[in-house]
């Protein structure tokens, strides 16, 4: 491998621009809800024809990296996740912007959104060849256990009534049945709509869950209702103490986003609730979670970018794109003619290392320009909500119409909107109901292939050595809680 050439590519000014253009797409796509990281990274997949290997897989990637990145932007100044993965830090992020400092919540997300990059490529440099080794030892069982796993602990999100949160798990199940049996084509729970007949649309989802609902509780509040922060509170920036506070959730969402980035089909979505929940296990000020808690922003963010490094292992090492929207990064390889694979580190060596390398490189480049662009965004809370809701209602409808060019869909968001208005005013956990439905099918697909596998035997989780130690995770998940209180439902008045 030509070093010399390597970084003379790498660094020269075309390649830069394009990592800065795909960044600066990302950026805005994923700060818009309902328009998110496919539709960054497929606007520009047409560009690639027409430039280098190295800097159209850059480009992409850059705008993969900063897509995850600017869902938070909105989740955290509006209260509306600008991308399926940024739903975990509605949580702590809105509370933190509306109660104290907009400023702060947006430094904490950049902050550990870079981090959680860098981590992930250098999971990526150090650890793509034995993580995808590791990874091929888990199969469906193991993937239907992860997800079990995901389902318990999300039903003790809810820190005021464990009974509520799990009857929202299990909304959030029945919602995610929703569309054709992948095994028997059959249509269930459709209604006669072939609008559904691939179940409910994430987008439509989540902008009814998080957007429509909290829309309705700002228009209750009155439309000349506005934040008020003095100037300083704006501002971004984070002492070395306030970094230090929150290294802990950032190096708890960093490791697991970069695992559950090498399994395909778990994605960002999982993985930033997963950090969201482990973050608030190990923390010492667990009563702060969804009240403004950093660590609540810490974890889920470093997992989302992390799991983009992550979910390139499968693909270099094995050919298997580990999300839908690595999957479109894999047709930029197609394009100019390589084939991911064991194959490409000996075939395409220069390339892989300058990928490797120039991961860290759109990083780098997502902090710098959210850092320039996104104190523009931190205004936007002060803004009174008789001009503000207007402007998101137009861009919600433009962002879910886009998804599927469905008007239906525009309908099913404001159905499920006021529904969730109603079950929030209730005291029901929104996000139990978000992560089921993202695990309901996973796990539903993992337990009928494994089944059908084991000719319908359930002794195949028994015989399995990554099963087994998935159990005992699991078997300790549920008596910890009995064993503490005594009544896993007992309510908290």
């Amino acid at each position: 491998m030509d070093i010399s050439a390597l970084f003379s590519e790498l660094f020269s000014l075309s390649t830069l621009l394009f990592i800065l253009l795909g960044s600066f797409v990302g950026l805005v796509m994923g700060a818009l809800p309902g328009l998110g990281t496919m539709l960054a990274i497929v606007i520009l997949l047409p560009i690639t024809y027409v430039i280098s290997p190295l800097g159209s897989i850059l480009m992409l990637l850059s705008a993969y990296q900063s897509s995850e990145y600017g869902g938070s932007i909105s989740a955290i100044i509006l209260g509306i996740p600008g991308t399926p993965a940024a739903a975990a830090t509605v949580l702590d992020g809105y509370a933190l912007a509306k109660n104290e400092s907009p400023g702060k919540a947006i430094s904490y997300s950049l902050v550990a959104s870079t981090i959680g990059g860098i981590f992930g490529g250098l999971v990526l440099i150090f650890l793509s060849k034995p993580l995808a080794t590791f990874a091929l030892h888990l199969s469906d069982p193991e993937f239907f256990l992860i997800c079990i796993i995901g389902v318990i602990a999300v039903g003790m999100l809810s820190t005021k009534d464990k009974l509520k949160s799990l009857i929202s798990v299990v909304i959030g199940l029945m919602l995610g049945t929703i569309g054709m049996d992948l095994f028997t084509g059959k249509m269930r729970f459709t209604l006669d709509r072939p609008e559904l007949s691939d179940g409910i649309n994430i987008v439509a989802l989540m902008i009814g869950v998080f957007a429509f609902s909290e829309i309705l509780s700002m228009l209750e509040e009155g439309p000349d209702k506005r934040h008020q922060f003095d100037k300083k509170s704006l501002k971004g920036g984070l002492t070395w103490k306030e970094l230090k506070g929150v290294r802990k959730p950032i190096t708890i969402g960093s490791v697991i986003g970069s695992v559950v980035g090498i399994f395909p089909g778990l994605g960002v979505a999982a993985s930033s609730w997963f950090s969201y929940m482990a973050a608030k296990r190990f923390s010492k000020d667990k009563e702060k979670f969804g009240k403004g808690s950093p660590e609540g922003i810490a974890g889920p963010e470093s997992a989302n970018n992390a799991t983009v490094g992550g979910s390139l292992v499968p693909l270099l090492s094995l050919g298997i794109p580990g999300s839908p929207a690595i999957a479109v990064v894999m047709g930029a390889f197609i394009i100019h003619g390589i084939q991911p694979g064991p194959l490409v580190f000996s075939s395409e060596k220069t390339l892989v290392y300058g990928i490797f390398y120039g991961f860290i490189i759109t990083t780098i480049v997502m902090y710098l320009l959210g850092r320039l662009l996104t104190p523009l965004f931190v205004k936007a809370i002060v803004v009174p909500y008789s001009y503000l809701i207007p402007i998101i209602v137009l861009l919600l409808m433009v962002g879910i119409y886009s998804s599927k060019q469905l008007m239906f869909e525009i309908v099913l968001a404001l159905v499920l909107g006021v529904a969730c208005y109603v079950l929030k005013k209730l005291e029901f956990s929104l996000p139990s109901i978000v992560l089921a439905f993202v695990l309901g099918p996973i796990m539903e697909e993992s337990l009928r292939r494994t089944l059908s596998i084991s000719q319908g035997s359930y002794s195949i989780f028994f015989t399995r050595t990554y099963s087994v130690a998935l159990l005992i995770v699991i078997a300790a998940l549920i008596a910890v809680p009995l064993l503490k209180k005594g009544n896993l439902f007992k309510t908290k008045n």
